[in-house]
Parts: structure tokens; sequence; C-alpha cells
């Protein structure tokens, strides 16, 4: 928009512009001057109106308005509420007397079930009697239902109670059942075999009502399976008395005759054995199994003859094990296992012979009649046990006493040929091939079990303090009382090793007959091992105490080695004199190493036993026992449980330290000799230098003094080491006594020494011959080999000797051949030649030869 245009809007309007376009509007829209009339009056109207809503929006005009406003609606809801009042003042009224009616209505309603002691009213009069109504239906049929099951069951029972006719035939009772002349079948069990339909029925009507099922409904079904159980359990007692007092007359219960009965007898006991094995074997309908492996008490097991035939044996064995008579202590329970097994074998010709017949000829020809006998007789001694044990608790020997003789009627009855699978109890699905005992009803009660285990390791403890602190304990035995196998060993012991094996081979004998593997190594690990432990710590104690409260080996161990012991070990008091020096103090040491060498014997022997071994290659093989053993420290080497056969033994770990304390103790003997010797030799190491110048004029050979104490006490530690050890161990303990000796003489009177003349090499060579001829005297044979086991560990020593004494061509050619420059082949060759074999080696002669004043080299 350009200025100009800008500036002609602002300008005023023309007033004639107006005009004249008005005037000129007006002619073109008017034909008259009533039209002009009409628009006026409108335009005056329009001006009027314009004027009012002008006014109206002045705020006094709206403040008035308002106020007329506010004043009608005041009045308006004033005249509301006093008419909401009033409604409210007229409902209030009424509920107040709808109240009072409902007060009344409800005082006219009260129940029967209040306290205030009212009538009931007709509506709960009538639901009662409407649930009562559906309660005696209920009932009604429970009732019939029950009275229909015992119709059926005194039916076939005969009952003389019910006498309205039935479609039963009331001639197959049990009065008939057991008649000689009627068998037992189908026919004769169709009454009972209506009331299994019937239970078997209503049960599975029971079991179709999941939502609706109720606890009388459970309970009605149990009460008729008792029924049933009742009705067959009657049957099976009616018959079982019929031949309990049929065998009474062919002497049962006692040894029976049979070819000595009466036929007529044979027939009747027979015919209702049969019977009771067809009652037994009776197909019960929609396949339920028969009686024979029923679960439950122990009354419920076996065959039903067999277990008629057992009942007055049991009457007896409660008449005399159970009651208050002599013969029911608990101090004897060999007296009722004893019974149990005679009465087995009282009948067992009876039992193979008629009975097995009998057995054979019915579906139970695959059980043999003899083990069913007798595990039918099992239960009673297993009723014993459970009733006596609680009170041989507090008694450890008598429980001891009982499980041992529990052990050994199970052993017996194996041994007489007893086997599970030729009962009614073996069941080839489980696997289960070996009876475990009687004993299990013991031992397979884990408290019971452990009682006992803690029994017997306590009873071994005493025996084991017993052992040690005897007075005698670590005397060596005596030759009239050594044990044949030590004779015929040759071997010494002592009384404590002995008696400890004999412990030990005691509780294997308590604990082998166990029939798990468990049990026995719960034994093997808390009674047996401990003790051979316990012994060897007493053997490694003398030994450390021999070592460290003496420089010369002072032993202070209980009646070992001259220590005494207080009755509360509290005290020790040590006797010094004698134990540090001569052969006393060998002779303690020997103690140990008998003792050790005693027990290691015996295991290595007992490794080789068959129920060791097969008890280690459990223990390898089965994952249980070695979780059980692994906390077991005197047990290790465990092999690969896929490894079929383990390479190593049980008693491997405990032999290996039984050998090192064996070990130890030769060394200790050996220190302890050879230490004695050579101190006494110095004194004639030092006389013989000191008298080399004095005795060179002389022309013979005088042996000194000083070398009879050590001559003496090496014969006497060899005369006591003969009359004491094996010939294998003196032999060992010999030649390592000589050789050091041997070494000791050589290094001192002949290698580390000044020079002497030919005079001193002579009786140098005298005194090395007394050595050996010595020992030859003190051994007198004992070893083996003769004197050339004897003179072995002195060869070099002689050889020396020899080679300082010799004279003449024969010195001169030692000496030409000991310095000259051949080879050390040809040297050895030439020296046989001169001297014989010779172990010396070439420096060693070389400096032998040099310690002779007339070497010349």
């Amino acid at each position: 928009m350009t200025s100009t245009q800008i500036r002609t809007l602002l300008a005023p309007p023309d007033i004639h512009t107006a005009q004249h376009k008005t005037i000129s509007a007006l002619d073109q829209s008017l034909n008259d001057l009533s039209e002009l009339e009409t628009l006026v009056l409108d335009a005056q109207r329009r001006s009027d109106d314009l004027q009012a809503k002008t006014f109206l929006n002045t705020p006094a005009a709206q403040l008035s308005l308002s106020l007329s406003e506010i004043t009608a609606l005041l009045a308006d809801t004033r005249a509301s509420a006093e008419s909401h009042i009033h409604t409210a003042q007229e409902l209030s009224l009424l509920r107040h007397s709808l109240t009072d009616d409902l007060t009344e209505l409800s005082q006219e309603l009260i129940s029967v079930l209040s306290e205030d002691g009212s009538e009931a009213t007709l509506l709960e009069d009538i639901e009662t009697l409407h649930r009562n109504l559906k309660e005696l239906e209920t009932v009604k049929g429970y009732v019939q239902v029950i009275e229909h099951a015992l119709k059926l069951r005194y039916l076939f029972l005969g009952s003389a109670a019910l006498h309205n006719p039935n479609p039963f035939r009331s001639e197959y009772s049990t009065m008939q059942i057991v008649n000689p002349k009627i068998t037992i079948s189908n026919v004769t069990l169709t009454g009972y075999e209506a009331l299994h339909t019937f239970v078997e029925n209503v049960s599975e009507a029971c079991s179709k009502l999941e939502g609706d099922s109720t606890d009388q409904q459970l309970n009605l079904v149990l009460y008729l399976k008792n029924i049933r159980q009742k009705t067959w359990t009657n049957i099976q007692d009616t018959l079982s008395k019929s031949l309990t007092a049929i065998a009474e007359k062919i002497g049962w219960p006692t040894a029976v005759n049979y070819p000595a009965a009466s036929v007529e007898d044979r027939a009747e006991f027979e015919h209702t054995f049969r019977n009771l094995l067809n009652l037994q074997n009776w197909p019960k309908p929609r396949g339920e199994r028969n009686h024979l492996a029923a679960k439950g008490s122990e009354k419920e097991k076996g065959l039903y003859p067999m277990r008629a035939l057992i009942h007055p044996l049991a009457l007896r064995f409660k008449y005399h094990f159970d009651g208050t008579r002599e013969t029911n202590r608990l101090d004897k329970p060999e007296w009722y296992f004893t019974h149990i097994l005679n009465v087995a074998h009282e009948q067992r010709t009876f039992m193979e012979t008629v009975i097995q017949r009998l057995l054979d000829s019915s579906d139970y020809r695959h059980i043999k009649a003899w083990h069913e006998f007798t595990y039918l007789l099992l239960p009673l001694l297993s009723r014993k046990l459970k009733h006596a044990v609680p009170s041989l608790l507090p008694h450890p020997s008598l429980f001891a006493h009982t499980i041992y003789q529990a052990l050994v009627f199970d052993t017996a009855l194996m041994e007489d040929g007893f086997l599970i699978q030729g009962t009614s109890a073996y069941q080839e699905a489980s696997g289960e091939d070996k009876w475990e005992g009687v004993s299990q009803v013991i031992l397979g009660n884990a408290e019971w079990f452990g009682a006992w285990l803690q029994g017997e390791h306590d009873f071994a403890k005493h025996q084991y303090h017993d052992i040690i602190h005897a007075s005698d304990a670590w005397h060596i035995i005596a030759a009239d009382q050594e044990h044949e196998e030590d004779l015929q060993a040759g071997v010494k012991v002592t009384h404590s090793a002995r008696r400890i094996c004999s412990l030990i081979e005691q509780v294997t004998d308590r604990y082998s007959p166990l029939p798990r593997s468990t049990q026995r190594t719960a034994f093997l690990i808390s009674v047996q091992l401990p003790l051979l432990d316990s012994y060897l710590g007493r053997i490694t104690d003398s030994l450390d105490a021999f070592e460290t409260l003496s420089s010369a080996f002072v032993r202070a161990v209980p009646g070992a080695l001259g220590v005494n012991l207080g009755k509360d070990e509290s005290s020790v008091r040590i006797d010094n004199k004698g134990l540090t020096s001569g052969v006393e103090a060998v002779q303690r040491l020997c103690k140990a190493l008998l003792s050790a060498n005693c027990v290691e014997s015996a295991m290595r022997s007992w490794a080789e036993e068959l129920s060791f071994i097969e008890l280690w290659t459990e223990i390898n093989h089965r994952p249980e026992l070695r979780t059980l053993v692994q906390t077991c420290s005197l047990l290790s080497g465990l092999q690969n449980e896929h490894e079929e056969i383990p390479d190593n033994t049980l008693f491997d770990e405990l032999i290996n330290r039984y050998q090192h304390s064996s070990t130890r103790s030769e060394g200790m003997i050996v220190q302890q000799a050879c230490a004695e010797i050579e101190g006494l030799l110095k004194a004639h190491f030092s006389n013989s230098l000191s008298k080399s110048d004095s005795q060179s004029d002389q022309v013979e050979v005088a042996l000194s003094q000083t070398l009879l104490a050590p001559i003496a006490l090496l014969s006497s530690y060899l005369t006591y080491l003969r009359s004491t050890m094996s010939s294998v161990t003196l032999t060992t303990l010999y030649r390592k006594i000589a050789a050091r000796l041997a070494t000791h003489i050589l290094q001192r009177q002949i290698l580390y020494r000044s020079q002497f003349d030919l005079l001193e090499g002579k009786s140098i060579r005298v005194e090395c011959e007394l050595w050996v001829e010595t020992c030859r005297i003190a051994l007198g044979g004992a070893l083996p080999g003769g004197r050339t086991r004897i003179d072995g560990p002195w060869t070099k020593l002689l050889q020396a000797a020899s080679l300082v004494s010799g004279e003449g061509d024969a010195w001169t050619a030692v000496l030409k051949i000991a310095f000259g420059t051949q080879t050390d082949d040809v040297w050895s060759i030439q020296m046989a030649e001169v001297v014989g074999p010779i172990e010396l080696e070439r420096d060693t002669v070389v400096r032998t030869l040099r310690r002779r004043e007339d070497c010349g080299y």
C-alpha cells in the first residue's frame, strides 16, 4: 500500500459526498415516502435496541440484574430446602416404623440354636427334617452295602444267625471245608468269590466319585476289605487248626515217625495239607496276586500249612523263653538259639521226605520244604532278640555275647545248607541271594550296632592296657612257653607282642562273620587298626626315650627298659644303674625289635588270609567303603576302583611303619654294641702304641690284657643275640656289627697309626684271628653257611693283618707286586697267586704295607 492511499484512508470523511451518495441510494431503493417512513421506524427501533444494550453493559445495570437474580434464587432455594426437610422427616418416621416392624418379625423368626430357649421355627423344622432324611438315605445305602457284605460272609461261613433264603449254597461252610472228603477248589470257594467280587465292585465305584468322595466312603471301602480279609483268615485258621489237630496224631511237634502213623491219619494229614496249599494258591478274580509273598507282619509270611505246623512250636518256644521259667535267662542266649537249631534238625528228615513230596505235587514245587520250615522258625528268634536287646544294652558283655551267639547260629545254619533261595521269601527280581542272618536284627539297627561297636572298642582298649602294663609285658617268652609256630620259625617274641597278636586275632574272630562289609570295615578302622597303631606308638616312644634321655640310650618306657610308673602313670622312676651299658642295654633294645618283628610277621600273615583279601577288595571297589576309610591314615594305597584285583594288601601301611621301627631298632642295637666295644678298644690301641718300642726286642707274640675286655663284651653280645634272635635277624645284626668293628680295627690298628715292625704285625694278626675265633665260639654254628658266613665281615681285616705279618720271600714278593706298575687286572691275578684271593683295594694294600717299618717304598 502506498503512502497516498494511507493518507486517503486517514483523511476525515467528506460530508457532501456522503450526503450525495445517501440521497442517490435512497432514490434508487425507495419509491415513495411510505417506504421511507417504514425504514425510519425500523432505524428508530434498532437505535432503541442499541441504546438498551449499551445501558445493560454498564456495571450498574449488571449489578442490578445480579441482585434480582440472587433474590429469586434464594427464594427458590429456601422453598426447596423446606420441601426436603419435610420429606426427610417423613422418611425418618417411616424408617423407625420399618425398624420396629423388622424387630418384631425377627423376634418371631429366632432359630432354635439361640441361647434363650425359644422353640424352632417351622422353616428350621422343615430343613432339619430334610437333612435327616438325606442322612438316613445315605446311611441306609451304607448299611445295605455292609449288610450285603456281611450276609455274603455269613452265608459262606455257614452262620446260624441268618436263616433267610439266599442264592449261595450254605453247605459250603467252614465246617464242611474241613471235611476230609472236601477239596478246596473254585466251586468250594464260590461264596468267598462272590464276597470278593462285591467288595471290588464297591471299591471301584467309590474310586470313580473323585469329587464327591468323603471319609465315610473311604471308611466303607476299608471296612468291606476288612470283612473280606477276616473271612479269608477264618477259612485259613479253620484249616490250620484242622491240620494241627491231625498233625498231633502223627506225633507233631516232636520228631515225626511218619511210617509208624496209621494210613488214615497220613491220608487225612496229606489231604488237609494240600487243601491249605490249594487255598493259598486260589486264583483271585481281577488278577490279584495270591497270598504267598504277602507283605505285612511276620505272621502273614510263608506257606499256609507250614505256618500251621509252626504254631505249636511257637507256643513251646514262648513257654520256655518268653515267660518266667528258669530257661528264660538274658545271660544264656545260646539256649534259645540251640533250641531252634535242634528243632530244625529234628524235623529235617520229615520235611525233606514227606512235606517235600507234597510240595512237589503242587504249584509250590520250587520251594524247599526244610528251608521254608527253617525260615518260618526265624521270626521266633527275631521277636525274642527285639524284646531282649533293650535289657542287654546296659550290660555290654552280655550284649556282645548275645551277638556272638547270633553269629554262631547264623554260621551253623548256613553250614547245614540253609539258603534263602528255597523259601517263599526269596524274590528273584530283588537279586538278594544271600541270607544276612538273624544277627541282622541287631546289626541292622544303627543304634544297637553302634553300642556293640563301642563296647567292643572299650573292651579291646582295656585288654590292651592290661597287656601293656603287665609285669611281664616286655619279657621274652621262655622256651617252654613258646607257641608251636614260634618254635618252628625259630623266633623269640615278647609276652606283650604275642598277647597283642592274640587280641587282634580275637577281634578278627568277632567281626569276620558279620554279613555286611560296611560293618566289618567299621570294626577294622575303629578297633583293630587303632590297637596296632597304639602298640607301634608304644615301641616308637620306647626308642625315642632311649635316644633322648641319655647319650648312651636310656630307656624310659613302662615295663620295657627298667622304668617303673605309678598306678596313675603320673610319676616316673628311672633306674639308671645298668641301663646304659653292657648286654642289658642291648637286651632292652632287642625287646623292642622282637616286639615289632612279631607284629609285623603276624600282619604279613593276616594280609594273605581270604577274609582280609576280600574285605580289601570290597573297600577298593565300593564307593561307600572308600569314603568311609579315606579319613583313616592307617589305610593307604587305595587302588583305582575299576581295577579288578588290588596289587597291595590291607596292612601295607602298618607293615611299613613296623618295618621302619624294626630297622631303627636294629640300627640302635648295632650302634649300642659297637659304641661300647669301640670305647673299650681305645685303651687297647693306646696301650699298643706305647708298648711297640718296648716289645721290639721280644721274639714271641703276647696278647695285651686290654684286648680281653672288648672281646669278652663282643662275645656276650653275640651269645645273647644268638639265644634271642632268629637266624635271619641274627645274621643281619652280626654282619653289621662285625663289619663295623672290622672297619674300625683296620683303620685304628693298621691304616691310621705309626709304623710298626714285624713282631707288631704278627701281634696284630693274632688279635684279628682272635676276634674271628671269638665270633665263631659265641655264635656256635647258629648262622647258616658255617664258618664262611661268620668270617665274611672280617675278610678285609684278616687280609690286611696277613699282609702286615708277612716275612721272608713272601713279604718280598708281595712288596714287588703291590708297588709294581702293572695294570689292576694283572695286579689282582699276581696278588692272588701269592696271598690268595684278595678283597682289599689296591691303594688300601699299598697303605697297609707301608705301615711296616721295613717296607722300603
